[in-house]
Parts: C-alpha cells; structure tokens; sequence
C-alpha cells in the first residue's frame, strides 16, 4: 500500500512539472551518443531491472508459451551462447554493461525471433538459431536486441503501451489481482512488442559497434536480414519483421556503418556454430489446421 501510495505522488509530481514547465525543442540527432529514445522516459534504471526481474519471473514460469531449455540439462549450449554475450559487452560499447545482468535463456520453439526484456534479460527461439549460419549472424542479431534494452526502447514501448501508473507500480513490486494479471500480459507481449522504425535504425546502429571490436564481421544483423528478406518473397512476412519494421534500406545501412567504423572483424565461426545447433532438441513446427 505505502509502496503503491508512493508510486501515486511521485506520478503526480511528474505531471504536475510538466504542465508547468513549456518544453524545449530537442536538438537533432548528429551523433549515436545524442539519443532522443531516453528524452523524457519516466522510468529509472532501478525500474528497468525491477520490471525486467517482474517479466522474467512471468515468462520462466510459464513453460506451455515459452518451453526455456532447462540450463542444468543443457550447460554446454548455455555455455556457448553466453560467451557470444559476454563478447559483446566487452566490446565497450554496451552503456549498461554492467548495471545489467545480460542473462540469456533458450525457449525451444520453431519460431524466427528473439527478444530483450527490460534490464537486459535476453530470450532466443531455437527456431532463430537453426534458421542462421554462422555464430555472427547470431551475435549481430543479439547485439540488436540488446540494444533495445540498452538504449531502453523496450521500456518506453512498454511505457507508451501500458502507461506509467501501471508500469511504475509493477517495477516498485505491486502484487493486486489486477497488476498480477497485467505483469503476464506484459510478460506475452514482450516477444511481440512493434519499435518504431527510429528505434530500429538505432538498434542496427549499435548492433554494428557492439560488433566492431570483437572479430566478429560487423554486419552480423545485415545477413539475417537478407536471408528475412529471401524467405519474406516466398512465404509472407516472418514475426521478426512484423514487430521490427525495416527502417529503410537497412541492409545497406549496417554495411555502410560498418565500412565507416573500419570494423575488420572476419571470424564467422562456422564450425562451432554447427555443433552448438546440432546439441540443441528438435521441436517441429506446430501442425497447421487443414484448408477448407
């Protein structure tokens, strides 16, 4: 109750300042560095990691939508993919490196997508890591994602979707009837919450120096693109692409930035990525009803 009263007042503080105070026109962005995504975000760091916590919590306990491959019983794949993170947040570039826990789980499902929850709390569908090659393309695609948790896209997404009040009282850990049944709400939409195309042309960005200074080839995120965009001409529009909207030209883009980073990275690791595919269980994709 304090906690929920406390939530309350500061809301109304908030937007009583801003009734009051006329806001400034917000300079262009020149640089990576000038992001507009965190100009007047309500949540704090301490609330990222608070909601992130929340959602995760949902999300491992619901194993009939996200079937997690258990890490005791697969502690090799694990292993392997966490190193990918860690080779990523050493590259420097990750703002939060280290105020968030970067934890990645599995979820073995048929499906192409992978997603951040707030915090830094990463998910990968198996269906993603079978549909690429090489252990880079995974690392551009997952320094993609993180960059929505990092540059905090998904926490104004989740801000702009479900409010502050609302929000805020899940990260001070409100557990009414009501909030309990909204955190699994939010815990589903996750997988399929839409950025805008600002936000998606930023998380290129920052996939590509994530990448820059690991050995990696940079533009990681540029060969899963191509290869959506080849399977899209036959078989429709893949979920990837339907909550990540192409900014434009993006393929080009992440070469472009990447040519103009001098990134030289050219360690694709094939062979490794091979055999961390083949530990992996097999889920076939779902039976589709028959057509009528």
């Amino acid at each position: 109750m304090l906690r929920t009263l406390l939530a309350a007042l500061f809301l109304f503080g908030y937007l009583l300042t801003v009734a009051w105070v006329t806001p400034h026109p917000a300079p262009a962005l020149t640089h990576p560095d000038e992001h507009l995504s965190e100009r007047q975000l309500f949540f704090s760091l301490r609330d990222d990691l608070a909601l992130g916590q929340r959602t995760a919590a949902e999300i491992d306990g619901n194993p009939a939508e996200y079937p997690i491959l258990d890490p005791a019983q697969h502690p090799q794949a694990y292993a392997y993919i966490q190193q990918i993170v860690d080779r990523l947040l050493a590259s420097g570039q990750v703002r939060y490196a280290k105020q968030f826990p970067w934890r990645v789980r599995i979820i073995n499902k048929d499906v192409l997508n992978a997603f951040c929850a707030p915090g830094g709390y990463i998910y990968v569908y198996t269906g993603l890591i079978r549909f690429l090659d090489a252990e880079y393309e995974l690392a551009g695609v997952m320094g993609h994602e993180m960059a929505h948790a990092d540059r905090r896209h998904t926490s104004r997404q989740l801000e702009k979707a479900y409010g502050i009040a609302i929000i805020s009282q899940m990260a001070l850990g409100s557990n009414s009837g009501g909030l309990a049944q909204q955190a699994a709400q939010i815990a589903q939409g996750l997988a399929s919450l839409s950025f805008s195309r600002s936000h998606e042309r930023e998380a290129d960005e920052w996939s590509v120096r994530y990448l820059c200074n690991t050995g990696y080839p940079a533009f990681g995120a540029a060969r899963f693109f191509e290869k959506l965009q080849k399977m899209q001409q036959g078989q429709g529009t893949p979920q990837f692409l339907s909550t990540h909207p192409d900014p434009g030209n993006r393929v080009n883009a992440i070469h472009t930035r990447a040519q103009q980073l001098r990134c030289t990275g050219t360690q694709t690791l094939d062979a490794p990525y091979e055999a961390f595919k083949a530990s992996l269980p097999f889920t076939p994709p779902a039976p589709q009803p028959a057509r009528r």
